[in-house]
């Protein structure tokens, strides 16, 4: 159970891979953690294309809907918010969070984080967090990477951002997809020093 009066954003932009997103909430929920959830505009097609399932666009909705991708009815809290919302709580530097996650991140979100424009929500909670100086990380699900992407990320990582590419490793011997999946969420929540997930940790050589 967590003890944290802070919430936490989850930020979920239009790259594939969502099913990150969905086991860190899956695990964040279950540990009872508060979670500030928005999602752009992308995200509404990836769904389609990629699950053939279509997000609702309203917060109630879009709450009960993320719940049950992550298999948690109840436990924690979870407030969903329109992606053109910028004048939402989250938007707000004076709004006190534990950080931002933003997972999977696209490197259009990328490239305009990293020059410091907003467009949308997901884009105006992250500027808030590292004008604030909070934690922000980054899972950039993208391959391979252009200069272009490299040059963006590197001026985030100068910023203060934690970049953690959604790349598995294996030494723990995973043997289901979200195995590979849950070993990316526990680094990124290693980042913000979030211990929730019941992974293989390397242990050095006995």
């Amino acid at each position: 159970m967590s003890n944290n009066t802070k919430p936490l954003i989850l930020g979920i932009s239009g790259a594939s891979g969502l099913i990150y997103a969905v086991r860190a909430l899956k695990f964040l929920l279950a540990a009872d953690y508060e979670i500030e959830l928005v999602a752009s505009k992308s995200t509404y097609m990836v769904w389609q294309a990629e699950q053939n399932v279509r997000m609702p666009p309203e917060p109630l909705q879009q709450e009960q809907f993320w719940r049950e991708q992550a298999g948690v009815a109840l436990s924690g809290k979870l407030r969903c918010h329109p992606w053109s919302d910028v004048g939402a709580n989250i938007a707000s530097g004076s709004f006190r969070t534990l950080g931002m996650i933003v997972m999977p991140c696209s490197m259009s979100t990328v490239a305009k984080l990293s020059v410091g424009w907003s467009s949308d929500l997901l884009e105006r909670a992250a500027d808030v967090q590292l004008k604030e100086g909070r934690k922000l990380v980054i899972v950039p699900r993208e391959t391979p990477f252009s200069l272009i992407h490299l040059r963006n990320l590197t001026a985030l990582a100068e910023a203060g951002v934690r970049v953690v590419p959604a790349i598995p490793g294996w030494y723990h011997h995973p043997q289901t997809i979200e195995d590979l999946v849950d070993f990316v969420v526990a680094r990124v929540l290693d980042q913000l020093d979030i211990d929730c997930i019941p992974i293989q940790r390397w242990q050095g050589r006995r």
